[in-house]
């Protein structure tokens, strides 16, 4: 029923005036949602973590300290969810679930006696008004990218959403002082405290010191100008250093102490579907990662580049049904920093994934660098023939799925794994 009054007030109605009844429908939806189910998150402590890339480890990392202070927490990322240390994946397919199944989260979070929740918040969640009358208590800005353009349009626009955070003035608000928009961002002003963190000597939580592992990161920081942290963490990447030093600034906010923060920090082991890796006695290192954004597979790719002493060889793709604009930026990418390219399909929706990786490639042409690429439509296959190519020492990166346990092709969802079928293949 709901369908059928969706497509026929999108037949009928000018745009203005479905704009204004979709918000109306939504701000009463989960007005009504929030009602039913007691307003469960009044009460909660709530911490939400928004930007293009970098959410869900910065949740963990968030969740991680807060535990190890001796707070009972819950949590919900794209990855994984979590309440009072009971964790399970995420297999909604979804970072921000329907309303109903979010006021349920905080119900239970409530009733196993969780003091804090954190969260993602995504741009499309925030446009749709699910945290309406939420109350947030900390706000954390990781980064925005170009992502979402199919929805939003233009970054400028994407960048309004994601404001809507920040919009309901909470308590702590931590930015990102690095990045593009950061200007942007903090124009927006907190009840008390606001903190910035990154490699800018700016920066209230200086990153002055990075040294990069094969299987793990040390860092420091410089805190307020006077307090030196040394953390060290079982994630790679100059990337995980800042999901961690957000983490970290939030935490110094909300006076955790420093001894549990390095701990914090140092508990957190994996995270599904980021940068994890596949363990085999090929002697190559076989990592997947959940990387669907440009940005996002500039870092990994670089990250991956410093720490693998033979080839890189990569295994990507790009989703339908999304941001078509970033296909040929993601191929050129892969075409200039990886040294094999195995280009397949990842989650085609209802797109015909030939038109997908035609896209793609068009990047990877542009290069000039298209003898790196090998195409294969079919994933198991292009995971296979990688995985045949790479020799002792070299790396296969596999990118777009991560921790996801089904894709959708066609309209139809089917179960998929990268890291089971990788374990299949080898095994």
């Amino acid at each position: 029923m709901k369908n059928k009054l969706v497509k026929i007030a999108r037949k009928t109605l000018p745009k203005g005036a479905l704009k204004n009844t979709e918000n109306a429908y939504r701000i009463t939806r989960t007005k009504m949602v929030s009602l039913r189910y007691g307003n469960p998150a009044r009460g909660l402590r709530i911490i939400a973590v928004t930007g293009t890339n970098g959410k869900t480890t910065t949740a963990c990392y968030i969740n991680e300290i807060l535990k190890e202070a001796g707070f009972k927490t819950a949590l919900f990322t794209t990855a994984v969810i979590e309440i009072a240390g009971q964790e399970k994946l995420n297999d909604l397919n979804a970072t921000v679930p329907t309303v109903a199944k979010l006021f349920r989260f905080f119900r239970a979070a409530r009733r196993k006696g969780a003091e804090y929740v954190i969260l993602e918040a995504t741009s499309h969640a925030l446009c749709q008004h699910k945290f309406d009358g939420v109350p947030i208590e900390a706000a954390v800005m990781t980064n925005l990218t170009q992502d979402h353009l199919d929805y939003h349009k233009t970054m400028k626009q994407y960048a309004a959403a994601k404001a809507k955070l920040f919009e309901k003035k909470p308590k702590y608000i931590v930015l990102n002082r690095d990045d593009a928009w950061f200007d942007y961002f903090n124009q927006f002003t907190a009840r008390e405290q606001k903190m910035t963190y990154g490699m800018s000597p700016e920066a209230e939580a200086h990153i002055t010191h990075v040294k990069l592992y094969k299987k793990g990161t040390e860092a420091s920081l410089l805190i307020d100008h006077q307090t030196h942290l040394e953390l060290a963490t079982n994630l790679p990447g100059e990337f995980n250093v800042m999901n961690m030093s957000a983490a970290v600034s939030l935490a110094y906010l909300l006076g955790i102490k420093l001894e549990d923060i390095q701990e914090g920090v140092a508990n957190l082991e994996v995270i599904p579907g980021r940068f994890e890796r596949v363990d085999n006695k090929l002697g190559i290192d076989i990592i997947v990662d959940y990387a669907h954004t440009p940005d996002a597979l500039e870092k990994l790719l670089k990250t991956t580049q410093k720490i693998t002493k033979g080839r890189l060889i990569l295994v990507f793709g790009a989703c339908g049904d999304r941001d078509q604009s970033k296909r040929p930026i993601m191929g050129e990418l892969a075409a200039n920093l990886a040294d094999r390219i195995f280009l397949t399909d990842e989650e085609s929706y209802n797109e015909d994934p030939d038109k997908i990786r035609a896209m793609v490639r068009q990047g990877i042409e542009k290069t000039k660098k298209f003898h790196k690429m090998t195409e294969v439509a079919d994933r198991k296959q292009a995971i296979s023939q990688a995985l045949q190519t790479a020799a002792r020492g070299d790396t296969v990166l596999i990118t777009g799925m991560g921790h996801e346990q089904y894709r959708i092709v066609n309209g139809k969802r089917i179960p998929w794994n990268d890291k089971a079928v990788v374990s299949e293949i080898i095994a």
